[in-house]
């Protein structure tokens, strides 16, 4: 499947719900996760991506999140760079999924 370069939320819950295979990548820092976090997203904090490339699969759809979206824009970026052709940010992070998806979600 290609994936777009950013994906919606309810994007991201339509695949989640149909058992569309993708990896989640959370890319916010430690003190961010434990306020808010999805059960499904694999956290490799932005500043160890570049040493924790081998963790990211290239043949896979690959979505990438932060907060609002700006972080997980620059990752998704720097993966393309990287040889990554099927990777998407997450427009609004889970700042959107909270108030759009789930309210259950804590904001922060």
């Amino acid at each position: 499947m290609a994936i777009a370069e950013e994906i919606s939320v309810s994007e991201l819950k339509r695949m989640h719900d149909a058992n569309v295979p993708f990896v989640l990548i959370d890319v916010r820092e430690d003190d961010e996760l434990a306020v808010a976090s999805l059960p499904f997203a694999i956290h490799i904090p932005m500043g160890t991506v570049p040493e924790r490339l081998a963790e990211i699969p290239k043949d896979e759809d690959v979505v990438v999140m932060c907060h609002g979206g700006t972080r997980s824009g620059r990752v998704a970026s720097y993966l393309r760079q990287n040889g990554y052709t099927r990777v998407a940010n997450l427009a609004g992070g889970i700042d959107s999924w909270s108030t759009e998806i789930d309210p259950s979600v804590p904001t922060y």
